[in-house]
């Protein structure tokens, strides 16, 4: 590696590294790691729906549930025409029950627990993240792999993901933002396309248009009545019948189907915590074991907090037991510090309280964080707040989550601000269909004001069609 070269920079042959994550049906994959028995069923899992009820949108479909017709967006008294319960089959003699799937109301705060342990894998490998949506990242790699090592870098991503959280990702590896968002889109499920400089273009000529960056329905029809069909086809497009059409837009996906796409993976801010999750080889009781992973995971989150200059205000632990039932516990401070051996101190006294307990997995999290650079505060009071009512059961940052069996809230709220769980507004699934046409990918929350990157391609569903609901 060129350890002159700073991250996001270019690699030596001029080409940017560019990776896109994309999680597979992530919804439905975060209710089958709590709920085993259905892999491989037809699972749907929908947004402001209840058990036994009609109303609500699908927010995502399995590939089995994708089988019966049944899609993101789609109202859920549909879906259920085409994909019946099975608890409404069972007794109906004249429906098979094989033709039926399960239905899961959505759970927004433990996908985001699910989500934050990938997050935290993908933070540790690259140096330049932007997080797109709760599914969704873009990583520039330029500075930690080589061409030759993309390959085998993307394998092991896919593979540290997997094994730590238990989800599956799609990973493409690009020159270019908008070719490594297609490549991962491109080999579903599970799948790993790595694009070189050079065969972006011929990678992208096949296509159909509808594949390009940033084009949706709307303007893929629209592009058929000018002939042109393929990703192929736009490339070789006579750019100005194009900016005539469709403006900047029209130039912009012009570009994209070419290849050329100046963008840089930029990230959004600063993280708003640090963390790190482990699991054992299987759920554990032995006292030392457990303590000594959260030691080790505690030196971990701290050391990573000193080399970003962070100090931070709130420390927790997450501990997940069989099935998988989500426990976290924090403290709050009195103010931000830098402070390693407070760390592991304050994880260890919340671990006490699983004490016997079997533990699957645990991790530790430092939030509230700030890069003023300022002093940090004074631990005199440390000790006298270790007293108070916020102690193992504060709900501040690293949030208590409440298990799989527990009922969801309208809402909940962390250091990072309100956490949406209940009805979500159905307003930008109309808006997917309209004339500004949205393309099928990333948050229609995720709009910063950074030109090209907040195009109508960060849209409300992602390139699965799972409907996207918050932050990655």
């Amino acid at each position: 590696m060129d350890g002159e070269r700073l991250p996001g920079t270019q690699t030596d042959d001029g080409a940017r590294i560019v990776t896109h994550v994309d999680m597979d049906c992530f919804y439905a994959a975060c209710e089958r790691l709590r709920e085993p028995a259905l892999d491989g069923e037809p699972l749907v899992v929908g947004m402001g729906f209840e058990p036994g009820e009609t109303i609500g949108a699908v927010a995502t479909a399995s590939y089995e549930a994708r089988e019966y017709g049944v899609d993101s967006a789609m109202a859920i008294s549909e879906a259920l025409e085409r994909l019946p319960r099975k608890i409404d089959v069972v007794d109906d003699p004249d429906r098979d029950v094989d033709e039926a799937g399960f239905y899961r109301p959505v759970d927004m705060s433990y996908y985001e627990s699910v989500s934050s342990e990938v997050k935290a894998i993908l933070q540790e490998r690259a140096d330049v993240v932007r997080e797109v949506s709760i599914d969704e990242a873009y990583l520039d790699v330029s500075d930690e792999i080589r061409w030759e090592e993309a390959e085998e870098w993307a394998e092991q991503l896919k593979s540290d993901i997997e094994d730590a959280v238990g989800v599956a990702a799609s990973v493409g590896v690009a020159p270019t933002m908008s070719a490594a968002k297609v490549a991962s889109d491109h080999d579903k499920p599970d799948g790993l396309v790595v694009v070189e400089p050079g065969e972006v273009r011929d990678f992208f000529a096949d296509l159909p248009v509808d594949e390009v960056h940033g084009v949706g329905p709307v303007t893929a029809a629209e592009l058929s009545s000018l002939g042109i069909e393929t990703a192929g086809d736009l490339a070789d497009a006579d750019p100005d019948t194009l900016a005539d059409r469709f403006g900047e837009r029209g130039m912009e996906i012009y570009r994209y189907a070419r290849g050329e796409d100046e963008r840089e993976v930029t990230p959004r801010g600063l993280p708003k915590s640090l963390s790190r999750e482990s699991a054992f080889a299987s759920a554990t009781s032995d006292e030392d074991a457990k303590r000594d992973r959260v030691r080790s995971l505690a030196d971990s989150v701290a050391d990573r907090a000193t080399s970003k200059d962070a100090l931070y205000q709130t420390i927790g632990i997450k501990v997940v037991t069989p099935p998988y039932d989500v426990h976290t516990r924090a403290h709050s401070l009195p103010g931000p510090v830098d402070e390693p051996s407070l760390v592991e101190e304050v994880a260890l006294d919340l671990l006490e309280e699983f004490e016997g307990d079997r533990v699957r997995k645990v991790g530790v999290r430092v939030s509230k964080l700030s890069f003023s650079g300022g002093d940090q505060s004074s631990l005199d009071g440390f000790e006298s707040a270790a007293g108070s009512a916020e102690s193992a059961d504060s709900t501040s940052s690293f949030e208590r989550e409440r298990s799989s069996h527990e009922t969801s809230p309208t809402n909940a709220t962390t250091d990072d601000g309100p956490v949406s769980e209940g009805q979500a507004s159905l307003d930008g699934f109309e808006a997917m269909a309209d004339g500004a046409d949205r393309s099928d990918d990333d948050s229609p929350t995720d709009s910063t004001g950074d030109g090209a990157d907040d195009e109508a391609a960060e849209s409300g569903r992602s390139s699965e069609g799972q409907s996207t609901l918050g932050e990655f």
